[in-house]
């Protein structure tokens, strides 16, 4: 039984005991910091069922519990107030049993129901951005912490394949590529076709200011320039299946899935399974028909679909066009339902999508569960704002992108920068001094892209990411790298219990041992709020409070031979949660810094 359960029970009985009141519920809280104590009891809501004095009542309530609860091993009353600490005694019987527990904190794999998880879902057209580097940063790391709360995960996305954007990119190839591919330019082949999306756009934009200039109207010459008039045409033939176009379109999408896989590899993120747009458009119009017939959707007089959600404060919504073509709302309502079929045990799926896109999102899970789908109710969008640099906004049609490649290269070389000032890589090779530099960077940009909660916009800045000192990745990996760097200094064997005659805990001891406490708490949290953000501040909190234990306490230097041990042990377990926090958020923890 969790500790707060105990004292609550103890609370209760405390209160019949002394007054004769069944309270229907307690309020527990960490105390503050500048209290003595561990866990407070908020009285004041219990004066709704006991008219007394809440000093009095707090008095009493103490009392009873050092008398009968044996955790319980003094009291103070500040006000409405009761803080109560708990025994040395607890725990150390707590750190007992979790001292050689590897998965501690982690739910038994595959215990609860399966959700398939959503991010990433590039374009084919352009390398991905720093706005896709925070996409796959939370969709990895919400599918790890689900993990980690027993459920069974698919990871997956939805490769926007098809459409206009490509054919803008296979049409600047085809006027001014001379033939040019990945290997004859030494480019990855997502940046060499990002490039011609480019091309085409600058190409596009000389054509309209030569028609406005010979007179035409400025819209009209936008709608009917030559160029993009013929990069529909190149749409329509792919639509056909003209064997010339298609064979273009599966060369260029290869050069690009060839580059996506370069750079997932070095962002540290993975899928169980890939849904590509050019397979998936033309699903859903079998759903609409049905969806029609059972009274969903209507028809208006010029022949498209529409369903009415005005009565749940939305609006009318088109899922097929009079021409009877789909629109993205059909191919989302079909993908969903055939990745169920795909995936019969899928208790729920988790869409890592942008802001911009969340009433696309109520309306999608509102028509499913129109549909009479019962996972419908399970469906979630994970909504981020976007992430801005110093030097402003992107654009890529403009190539003014902040290129994912470029960023991750230069948060390896800014943390390669710092490490060489702080002089510390002795005995390192250059492979192992690259790979660290690799490590710290990707840590400080994961760490503090997703200590942000998703919803919020936020300012990344790459040279304050990565600061050995403040709330950053590298702080934590540093203070890893500490803590293994005790333990491999530990020339006795720190794997037998520690007796029970230890000396009393010095309170930085103790609040590790609360901060261990709460790990499984927070990982369940997370889960539920698909908040990566509830880990990453956990972490740091955790590697802050070691780093005050250790300035403060002498670990190996500790004279008593027991609590040398436990100071030891109490090192390693913060080590493994530190770790298995960071893993949770895709962040590597190097043994040495």
């Amino acid at each position: 039984m969790a500790l707060e359960q105990r004292l609550s029970e103890g609370v209760k009985k405390a209160v019949k005991s002394g007054f004769d009141v069944e309270l229907p519920a307690v309020e527990l809280q960490p105390t503050r910091k500048e209290f003595e104590g561990d866990l407070t009891v908020v009285v004041f809501p219990m004066l709704k069922w006991i008219k007394a004095n809440p000093a009095a009542v707090g008095e009493a309530i103490g009392q009873h519990l050092v008398d009968h609860c044996p955790e319980v091993s003094g009291y103070n009353v500040i006000k409405g107030f009761l803080n109560l600490v708990i025994s040395d005694a607890y725990y150390l019987e707590f750190f007992e049993g979790i001292r050689t527990n590897a998965a501690y904190g982690l739910c038994p794999p595959d215990s609860k129901g399966a959700v398939m998880v959503e991010y990433s879902s590039p374009n084919t057209n352009k390398p991905l951005h720093l706005g896709h580097i925070r996409n796959n940063l939370l969709g990895y790391s919400v599918a790890e912490i689900l993990k980690a709360a027993g459920h069974k995960v698919y990871k997956t996305q939805i490769i926007n394949d098809r459409g206009i954007h490509i054919c803008k990119s296979m049409l600047a190839w085809q006027k001014f590529g001379q033939g040019e591919t990945p290997d004859s330019s030494g480019l990855k082949g997502d940046k060499l076709v990002g490039n011609y999306y480019v091309a085409f756009d600058k190409a596009y934009k000389a054509e309209v200011a030569q028609m406005v200039e010979a007179g035409t109207d400025p819209k009209v010459a936008e709608r009917e320039a030559p160029l993009l008039l013929e990069a529909q045409e190149l749409l329509r033939k792919w639509e056909a299946g003209d064997p010339e176009v298609v064979a273009l379109w599966k060369t260029m999408n290869g050069w690009v899935y060839a580059g996506f896989e370069e750079t997932y590899r070095r962002m540290g993120v993975d899928f169980d399974q890939l849904y590509y747009e050019s397979d998936t458009y033309l699903l859903g119009k079998d759903v609409v028909a049905e969806g029609l017939e059972k009274g969903v959707f209507f028809r208006k007089e010029d022949g498209s679909v529409w369903i009415d959600l005005t009565d749940e404060g939305l609006d009318e919504k088109i899922v097929l066009r009079a021409d009877g073509t789909a629109v993205y709302m059909t191919q989302d309502i079909g993908t969903a339902i055939q990745r169920v079929k795909d995936y019969p045990d899928i208790a729920g799926m988790v869409y890592t999508v942008g802001n911009e896109q969340d009433y696309h999102f109520k309306v999608l899970f509102l028509i499913l569960k129109k549909l009479g789908y019962s996972w419908a109710e399970r469906l979630y969008h994970l909504s981020y704002g976007m992430v801005d640099l110093p030097s402003g906004k992107m654009k890529s049609r403009e190539g003014t992108v902040v290129d994912a490649d470029d960023l991750m290269q230069e948060m390896a070389q800014t943390a390669a920068g710092i490490s060489g000032e702080l002089g510390k890589l002795e005995g390192f090779t250059e492979v192992e001094k690259q790979n660290l530099y690799h490590q710290i960077g990707m840590g400080a940009l994961k760490y503090f892209i997703l200590r942000v909660d998703p919803r919020k916009r936020m300012l990344f800045n790459p040279e304050e990411s990565v600061d050995f000192q403040g709330n950053t990745g590298p702080f934590i990996q540093y203070t890893y790298a500490r803590i293994q760097s005790i333990l491999r200094k530990a020339d006795f064997d720190d794997n037998r219990p520690v007796p029970a005659t230890l000396p009393a805990l010095h309170e930085k001891e103790k609040q590790l041992l609360k901060d261990l406490e709460g790990f499984p708490q927070v990982v369940l949290q997370a889960a539920e709020q698909y908040s990566p953000a509830l880990i990453a501040n956990y972490t740091y909190d955790l590697v802050k409070d070691f780093n005050s234990f250790y300035q403060q306490v002498s670990i190996l230097g500790e004279p008593d031979a027991d609590h040398r041990l436990f100071r030891v042990q109490l090192a390693r377990k913060v080590g493994e949660v530190a770790r298995q926090g960071c893993a949770l958020l895709g962040i590597e923890t190097p043994e040495r810094m």
